[in-house]
């Protein structure tokens, strides 16, 4: 019998994939790429792009054809024999990767390419390729002595081991918690749209009324609306304590022992390189010059935004106070009386606008905003199969009529399904044969599913959510680089790669925009004017506690890795208290356990590196400002973003791309002005 996972033709087989054709398919691509790969360094003819780097290329992306559906698989249909073949073979992905890093035989024959005269013949994409490659070798420990060598490996193999672990902890702890009630007056407050899932969770587990359950957009609806003071405090601190020694699930998948070895791996594993932290190791390929830098950079933007913030969240505790005489703000009470100040100052509530965006037709006002911009055509193909009834499938043409690109959309929360929204690569764009192989990517989100034979109506903060992810496919998909390893998003510095997707976000404000698609879902009526005016005045509100929300998440992370000491051990909370201390405004309660779900730094790319959102968004408003300057649907305008930032992927110096579309180093002011924050 065929494996499914090992036919190169065509899309990924979802439909045939099955837990037991993983572990072979892995082990056969692994073999074949190491005999390759010990053909390629034998050969003793100058090395070359065709002899030494296409090659290479080839068997990198047919280890992708394999990995990538499979690990896609266990982030949005996870189940116990998916998640144990996937398991068994991350320490063999992990030992086949770190073994290439360390080639001492491949290291040599870049080297030698690097050296020749031939690299100066070399297209720019494929001397960027090999200028990163070097890098990678020396990062991966290509040259420590061959204990050091065992030692880095064994690292990098329990590193991938515990990340995942980690993210089936919070995937399980996520999983495991829920509240019935078949008390309707129990839920007094909270939307109808949040009801009708919660009633769906009831009637799909068997159960009369409504399930609550730690999926995303109930969680927030919860605390949002619920008036039910112990209904917030008790789904705040299911969700807050998830994955952790503390709330109702104590102990159970407990994250913390995971998080301390993490760090205490990431930072040997930086000294074996001779780098002083994990923070310096992981900023090496990024576009910041050090953490100095870029702690400089955050205490500047706190500095700027925390006095508005305790200005915030003074009139938000008057208005508790004014409004249901209470003396101080819980953690759970924040978002609730957010927005009901938000409902009194600008008589709008995120749910108001709901009715104007029916994800079906989000989608179609997206393609149309992309396609006006980029002069691109997206249609869809319903003969592509996919892993859910949920999944859409879509191609990107272009003006001549080339295929660009093609995606999968998987939009709506369910169970065994990862939280959040993220892009992640099928396949990437190169040469293949005589010809172009052309990107795939997975754009994955959890919003409210569609209840009842009604359509899903999205908050327009998800709407943000599929412009930012979109972004990030876009980036993938639209790239014209020919070389593997920078095109698209691959080779793109880490702090520069959100660039793309905060960008897009900006037209999901723009009226222009957005009467593309936001019509209501019964008359067809756009946005009243009045109810789009009240939008963009609420547009920046509380947009400093926001900001220092997320400084929050950058300082602890990048202090997290510079500060750790493998001696002294762990000082996770204490120094998110200090952190805290520094800059927050909402003090949460000592049961909170936010570090042990923070799986962006602990189970994803992230690691000292969350600052990237906030370096990002220096460059993406200050692109957007281009566009507001010139027409945000100017042609010329748009051609110049497609050919200076998303057709170049990785192919060049972030900053300098960034100075070929501006015409000038990148300004905070735009981001300060669309922050509310400029003097």
């Amino acid at each position: 019998m065929t494996n499914p996972l090992l036919t190169e033709s065509g899309l990924p087989r979802f439909s045939e994939i099955r837990p037991e054709h993983i572990q072979p398919a892995v082990e056969q691509v692994l073999a074949d790429n190491r005999a390759a790969i010990d053909e390629i360094t034998a050969d003793t003819a100058p090395h070359t792009w065709q002899s030494l780097v296409a090659p290479l290329e080839r068997l990198e992306d047919r280890l992708e054809k394999v990995w990538s559906p499979v690990s896609h698989l266990n982030a949005v249909m996870n189940s116990e024999a998916l998640r144990e073949a996937y398991n068994t073979c991350l320490p063999l992905l992990s030992a086949y990767h770190t073994e290439m890093g360390q080639n001492t035989a491949l290291y040599g024959a870049f080297r030698e390419l690097r050296e020749s005269d031939d690299y100066e013949r070399l297209e720019q994409d494929q001397r960027q390729t090999v200028d990163n490659a070097l890098r990678d070798f020396e990062l991966a420990g290509v040259a420590l002595e061959d204990s050091a060598k065992r030692r880095y490996a064994a690292i990098a193999a329990r590193l991938a081991e515990l990340s995942s672990k980690f993210q089936e902890n919070l995937l399980d702890a996520t999983d495991a918690w829920h509240r019935d009630t078949t008390d309707r007056e129990e839920l007094a407050g909270i939307p109808e749209s949040a009801l009708g899932v919660m009633q769906q969770n009831a009637r799909q587990a068997g159960v009369d009324g409504w399930r609550i359950s730690l999926d995303m957009p109930v969680v927030q609806a919860v605390l949002a609306h619920a008036h039910g003071r112990e209904l917030r405090r008790e789904v705040y601190e299911a969700f807050t304590t998830r994955a952790s020694d503390t709330g109702p699930h104590a102990g159970r998948w407990d994250n913390h022992p995971i998080m301390a070895e993490i760090l205490d791996l990431r930072q040997e594993q930086a000294e074996l390189l001779g780098y002083p932290n994990y923070a310096e190791l992981s900023l090496a390929p990024k576009m910041a010059d050090s953490a100095e830098q870029v702690v400089a950079f955050l205490e500047d933007l706190a500095q700027r935004a925390r006095p508005v913030a305790e200005r915030e969240y003074t009139e938000l505790l008057a208005f508790a106070r004014e409004r249901d005489g209470l003396e101080a703000l819980e953690a759970w009470d924040v978002g609730y009386y957010s927005e009901r100040l938000r409902e009194a100052r600008y008589q709008l509530s995120p749910e108001d606008l709901r009715p104007w965006f029916q994800a079906d037709r989000v989608m179609a006002g997206l393609f149309a905003v992309v396609e006006r911009l980029f002069g691109i055509h997206i249609v869809e193909r319903d003969d592509v199969e996919t892993w859910h009834d949920d999944v859409r499938f879509y191609e990107i043409h272009d003006d001549e009529g080339d295929l660009r690109g093609q995606f999968y959309t998987d939009l709506y929360a369910r169970a065994h399904k990862r939280g959040g929204a993220w892009m992640a690569t099928a396949r990437g764009r190169m040469t293949h044969d005589g010809g172009l192989q052309t990107p795939v990517a997975f754009l994955t989100c959890n919003f409210t599913p569609p209840v009842g034979g009604k359509p899903a109506l999205i908050t327009h903060s998800e709407v943000e959510t599929l412009f930012h992810e979109f972004g990030h496919g876009l980036h993938h998909m639209l790239t014209r680089v020919n070389a593997a390893s920078v095109a698209g998003i691959n080779g793109v510095a880490w702090d520069a790669v959100e660039l793309p997707s905060q960008f897009l976000e900006n037209w999901c404000w723009e009226r222009e925009a957005l009467d593309l698609f936001a019509r209501h879902h019964e008359t067809g009526e756009p946005i009243p004017e009045g109810l789009f005016e009240r939008m963009t005045e609420a547009r920046n509100f509380q947009a400093a506690m926001q900001m220092v929300r997320q400084l929050e998440f950058s300082l602890f992370d990048l202090r997290l890795h510079v500060e750790h000491d493998r001696v002294a051990g762990e000082r996770i909370f204490a120094l998110l208290d200090e952190v805290r201390d520094q800059v927050a405004v909402v003090r949460p309660p000592a049961f909170n356990r936010f570090p042990n779900s923070f799986a962006h730094i602990f189970a994803g790319g992230y690691a000292a590196g969350y600052y990237s959102y906030k370096w990002a968004e220096v460059l993406s408003a200050d692109a957007f400002a281009r566009f507001s300057e010139e027409g945000i649907f100017n042609p010329v305008t748009g051609r110049a973003f497609l050919e200076h930032i998303l057709e170049k992927g990785g192919s060049e110096d972030a900053a300098k791309l960034f100075r070929d579309f501006r015409g000038r180093e990148p300004s905070i002011e735009p981001l300060l002005r669309a922050s509310g924050l400029a003097a």
